[in-house]
């Protein structure tokens, strides 16, 4: 993808307000920022929750040094602080008091259909004087899936949920051959929460995130949390790998 190409797919922001976009890393986040500035958000931060540790993505694993890299091939800036489950809603909402101070008039967030998702923005976005963007909301998701990779978006499946899909699943590109070896019922946006995305390339990339899959590894939810297994693609930047 040639530079000028870049440039062209990137919508140019407008007077309708600076935004931050609460972000995952993935496919539903990447078209949802792509729509927000179509429509004329100008979004400058992107929001990411990490873990205890700092060091990775909470429920994507997504180590902090790739989430750096996405948002500088983005050129947005990335604010990351890191929560628990138990504190994760008041770290969430003083991130966006935090950012209302720094100009932030709206959020934009990916959720498609899930009210109670929408309902929890509404209601920490009101809390903090923002306005909730939902671009995604109400489509048809196998259509979004489809409509994500004809853009030209490169994204790696970073983590799947064992009730719904075998581990060889994990660590695979999210293109068009993995939807259609998706089992009945796993819907092809992973909603419900049967697998998770990393994007690294595509429209309003400057460069691609350079990356390697160091080990494809399972991991067993605490029993307050369902106490599930999950297997996660343990990424690495591809220099370190």
């Amino acid at each position: 993808m040639g530079a000028a190409r870049r440039l062209l797919e990137r919508p140019k922001a407008t007077a309708s307000g600076a935004a931050l976009a609460s972000w995952s890393g993935g496919k539903d986040s990447m078209l949802a920022l792509r729509q927000a500035r179509a429509a004329g958000l100008d979004v400058r931060w992107l929001l990411a929750m990490l873990d205890e540790s700092g060091e990775r993505l909470r429920s994507h694993g997504v180590p902090l040094e790739l989430m750096q890299a996405q948002a500088v091939a983005l050129g947005l800036e990335l604010v990351a602080p890191s929560a628990n489950w138990d504190d994760y809603q008041a770290v969430f909402a003083a991130k966006l008091r935090e950012l209302a101070g720094r100009g932030a008039l709206a959020a934009v967030f990916g959720d498609i259909d899930l009210q109670p998702h929408r309902d929890w923005e509404e209601q920490v976005c009101a809390a903090a004087g923002l306005r909730a963007e939902l671009p995604l909301w109400g489509r048809p998701r196998s259509e979004l899936a489809r409509e994500f990779i004809a853009l030209g978006y490169s994204a790696r499946v970073v983590c799947v949920d064992s009730r719904h899909l075998p581990d060889s699943f994990c660590g695979r590109l999210f293109d068009t051959a993995f939807i259609d070896a998706l089992p009945p019922g796993v819907d092809a946006c992973g909603e419900n929460g049967e697998f998770h995305t990393f994007v690294f390339d595509g429209p309003g990339f400057a460069q691609a995130v350079a990356h390697a899959v160091a080990a494809v590894e399972p991991h067993f939810a605490p029993a307050r949390f369902g106490g599930g297994r999950y297997v996660f693609a343990r990424l690495e930047c591809a220099d370190a790998a």
